[in-house]
């Protein structure tokens, strides 16, 4: 079920909450496992398939983690982490893995494409981040309750935030409801909610109709205009802020409604004036795990200038291929790895640059790149780059209106998350907010509701 649909807003939510809350306050006991099953209980209503690989992938991986400690052998922990990356090798990469192979000349495999279950890249990286921990001996072993907790807690089961251990295992002990300052948080939390389901619906999706029918042409092999080029890279430039932010932004609502607190995700990434304060404000935990268990282990920053670089490079190009199982996705990230590497050498030389003009070359690169992750091939973004760069008919018509006002809230700012925390409750704000959830609500039923962009990775 979508946060943005009836079923969820109205029936799960409403159910869920009461639950909860008759359990915080009765059986205290009950609290965790209600939360566990509740979780289950949203990941099956996607497809009840696909619940026993996650309960099966909490049970082994929970198991695992209890034998860690004791392990002697020292092929337990790459064990579990080949079988984790195996699994989702399995679903996410076999038909992209026949379609190379296919490359190869007087082969010819039949491809396989399996239904992808959602949530698989999230919780697979988070049972990477707890054991790595675990083995590293900066984790202690919990139970199986707070672990499933942990890998499953709806809010983010999903699409993140990717959370690590460290900052939710202790929360799963607190009695949220008697925090003197329950009431506050209940009402951020309705806020957050609130927030993310406006930019998803008032922004993300109307930005879709300029956005989709001009890649759709794209990827037909049919000319794009330079006016369609520009409208539908810039659409979609917004379109996946406001879609992705706004699910963090309910994501983040939703757990404080639970008495949780999940890290922050965006920080107004397009104000960036660099590509690494880019990745810095962009998707934050995922550039965290890429830096702190991909970048690293490479070497990172510790080993000399060429170690660096190609740590950075082979890290944002593994980060594309995470993605999405497409060399568009591949590209995507490895130019991002060949720009952050060109910013080492530029600060290794001593490169200074005003901040308006690395504002300007990091917007630049960030928007030509969206391309390449969204066509749908190589031939439909050298189709869109035609048109960006006037190799096409000039075109009319460009929708300019919505786009501005996206590109005006995106990058003024403040995030969601600030602008909630800085004001004060008061009655007037709880009417607006309720009226403007009303409002949402009225839109929700007026239009198709769309997934998540970021579910199908």
């Amino acid at each position: 079920m979508l946060f943005n649909s009836f079923v969820f807003l109205l029936a799960f939510l409403p159910a869920a909450l009461v639950l909860h809350a008759a359990a915080e306050r009765y059986r205290p006991d009950l609290r965790l496992p209600l939360l566990v099953g509740l979780s289950f209980v949203f990941y099956a209503w996607w497809d009840w398939r696909f619940l026993p690989l996650l309960l099966g992938s909490i049970g082994v991986n929970w198991l695992v983690a209890r034998a860690l400690p004791r392990d002697r052998t020292g092929w337990l922990f790459p064990a579990a982490l080949a079988a984790n990356l195996a699994v989702l090798g399995l679903f996410k990469y076999l038909g992209f893995l026949t379609d190379l192979a296919d490359l190869i000349p007087g082969l010819d495999l039949p491809r396989i494409d399996l239904a992808l279950p959602l949530g698989i890249s999230f919780f697979t990286f988070h049972h990477i981040m707890y054991l790595t921990d675990l083995r590293a001996g900066r984790a202690p072993s919990f139970g199986l309750t707070r672990y499933a907790l942990y890998i499953a807690f709806f809010p983010q089961v999903l699409a993140g935030p990717l959370v690590r251990w460290s900052e939710i295992m202790h929360q799963f002990e607190e009695r949220p409801y008697a925090r003197p300052d329950a009431a506050e948080r209940i009402g951020r939390g309705v806020m957050l909610l609130t927030v993310g389901l406006a930019k998803k619906v008032f922004l993300g999706d109307p930005l879709s109709v300029y956005v989709n029918p001009v890649f759709q042409v794209a990827a037909a092999g049919k000319a794009v205009t330079v006016a369609e080029a520009w409208q539908a890279t810039l659409g979609f430039t917004f379109q996946i802020y406001f879609d992705f932010s706004g699910y963090t932004d309910m994501a983040l609502g939703l757990a404080l409604l639970f008495g949780i607190v999940l890290p922050q995700n965006f920080d107004v990434p397009y104000r960036a004036t660099s590509l690494r304060d880019f990745w810095r404000r962009w998707h934050m935990t995922l550039s965290r795990f890429l830096r702190d268990y991909l970048y690293i282990a490479m070497g990172g920053n510790r080993r000399g200038l060429a170690i660096q670089v190609g740590a950075l490079f082979a890290t944002m190009t593994l980060g594309g291929l995470w993605h999405g199982a497409g060399l568009t996705f591949v590209a995507w990230g490895a130019a991002h790895g060949v720009g952050l590497g060109a910013g080492v050498l530029w600060r290794r030389a001593g490169g200074r640059m005003p901040h308006l003009l690395g504002w300007a070359l990091t917007a630049g690169f960030v928007i030509l790149t969206w391309v390449l992750f969204r066509a749908a091939s190589f031939d439909a973004a050298l189709t869109i780059y035609k048109g960006l760069f006037g190799l096409a008919p000039t075109g009319s018509g460009f929708k300019w209106r919505t786009i501005l006002i996206a590109a005006a809230v995106a990058m003024i700012g403040p995030t969601a998350w600030a602008a909630v925390h800085r004001l004060p409750p008061s009655r007037w704000l709880a009417a607006a907010f309720a009226v403007l959830f009303v409002v949402v609500l009225l839109k929700i039923g007026d239009d198709a509701n769309y997934e998540f962009i970021y579910f199908q990775f």
